[in-house]
């Protein structure tokens, strides 16, 4: 028998479970984000018992306290919990149960829950792993369109790509100033973690590992509460007074609380700053409300000397003039960019969006460190990604292996690069010859002859009913909003 196949199949058992229980909040109103919130709230009570750590939350509001109530007053006692373990207990479970409060309005929607939760595996749950499980959770609602989670979850397949090419090391600080539910850390704490013999480290090693090593910043609550738990559940255990993720806006003086990084890794939130405004910050030399550019300067800026970053930006980053430009040339005096990733369309959340990851390297003053450009196109001529034709991992292969071993992108290791030419994938640019093209670094040259090919399209059968299935999605949700108005519903 395959014991990691049967291992991922119990933890996905387990996670279609917990996420089918979201049909019995339906007749509340309850949103998937808003299921998966209230779920990580009952989810941390349970995992506290079943982990011997519910000695971070006060006696009397527990698991057990919970599941002793009558089904007619467990409702009400469930609501001053969640009030109660806002201002006490441990400061993670004060950080996750911040302002929490419930979306349940039946005592019977509550029960059900509660019996449904305590009747799953957590033996088997324990044994594979609980991170792993809360992770498919959130998997599953960032997959749920009308969710709106995706763009808080980067898929893994890139995020272990990026780990991977960036090698993390024990003695790293890592940074994720946008870090949504906390995939980029987790990731890099497992890359550190197979790498290195955990057991052989030094009590200072552990105590910095522990304290001074994972850093994050995440502007919206719920996200924030989902990152806390999901760190916790994989053995992130940081300090929350010193590293782990931090509650607030990275675009503000708040950044203070976190250190300069030797690594950051982040895919930034889309768009402009919230009412267009200009950001809180007066560190910033260029002044924009657009977000991206925003996040790119302090990623630059707070990388130390000799720091490298890997970071997802959408194509406007690459071209847009103006500030941009001015942007874009002052990335690339301070740092080398030696790696530009172009990334296939429909892998996030927004289907049309087009995407980029830059790898470049922190260089010491302020001196021109780019000498030149690498561009892999993994967009040109790739499938149409999504339920039919899922993201994997093994689609990074070729880039992978034309990057090379050197997470800095030194001298010596660009030089064992190999531009493919006009018919390849990878290709290098002069600094020079970007110059010349006003700093653009929209670069690509392959024609790209998937674009509008009517043998990739589904049949008409699968189409329609993908649309029938979204129609049927949106009308569930528009008759939540009526219930929870008290209007009639015409056939129910």
């Amino acid at each position: 028998m395959n014991t990691s196949s049967t291992s991922q199949n119990i933890t996905l058992d387990i996670v279609a479970k917990l996420w089918n229980l979201c049909n019995v909040l339906k007749d509340d109103g309850v949103t998937y984000n808003e299921y998966v919130t209230e779920l990580t709230y009952l989810l941390f009570l349970k995992m506290a018992k079943e982990t011997g750590t519910e000695d971070q939350l006060p006696a009397g509001y527990r698991w057990d306290d919970l599941e002793r109530k009558t089904a007619p007053n467990r409702l009400e006692f469930y609501k001053l919990l969640l009030i109660h373990l806002g201002s006490h207990g441990s400061l993670l479970v004060r950080q996750i149960f911040a302002n929490a409060s419930s979306f349940i309005k039946k005592p019977t929607t509550l029960s059900t829950l509660v019996t449904e939760i305590d009747k799953l595996d957590w033996y088997n749950a324990r044994q594979e792993g609980l991170g792993d499980l809360y992770e498919g959770l959130l998997e599953k609602n960032a997959n749920e369109k009308k969710s709106g989670a995706g763009q808080y979850f980067t898929p893994r397949p890139l995020i272990d790509c990026m780990v991977t090419l960036m090698q993390p090391r024990l003695e790293d600080i890592i940074q994720d100033p946008a870090a949504g539910t906390g995939g980029f850390l987790i990731s890099a704490n497992r890359y550190i973690r197979q790498h290195s013999n955990p057991d052989a480290w030094t009590d200072a090693q552990q105590r910095k590992y522990h304290k001074n090593t994972f850093y994050g910043m995440e502007f919206v609550q719920d996200t924030h509460r989902l990152a806390l738990m999901n760190l916790m559940l994989h053995g992130l255990d940081s300090d929350p007074k010193e590293s782990g993720i931090h509650y607030g806006d990275s675009l503000s003086p708040e950044i203070e609380a976190l250190p300069k990084a030797t690594l950051i890794l982040t895919n930034p939130p889309f768009g402009t700053k919230k009412g267009g405004g200009l950001p809180t910050r007066t560190d910033f030399t260029f002044s924009t409300s657009n977000k991206q550019f925003c996040f790119l300067q302090h990623i630059y800026r707070w990388l130390k000397p000799g720091g490298r970053a890997a970071v997802i930006l959408p194509d406007n980053v690459l071209f847009e003039g103006n500030t941009g430009k001015q942007i874009r040339a002052d990335l690339m005096d301070k740092c080398s960019l030696h790696t530009i990733l172009r990334l296939p369309t429909g892998i996030f959340y927004a289907q049309g969006v087009k995407t980029n990851v830059l790898f470049f390297t922190r260089g010491e003053g302020d001196k021109s460190n780019t000498k030149e450009v690498w561009v892999y196109d993994m967009r040109a001529n790739m499938p149409a990604f999504g339920k039919r034709t899922p993201f994997t991992r093994s689609y990074f292969a070729g880039f992978e292996a034309a990057f090379g071993a050197d997470p800095l992108g030194g001298p010596a290791s660009l030089a064992k690069r190999v531009d493919t030419g006009e018919t390849g994938r990878f290709r290098h640019f002069t600094r020079e010859w970007i110059a010349d093209r006003g700093d653009s670094l929209d670069i690509s040259w392959l024609k790209d002859e998937s674009a509008g090919n009517s043998e990739d399209l589904p049949e008409p059968a699968a189409l329609a009913q993908e649309a029938m299935d979204e129609l049927n999605s949106a009308l569930e949700e528009l008759k939540g909003i009526m219930r929870e108005l008290g209007e009639e519903i015409y056939g129910e």
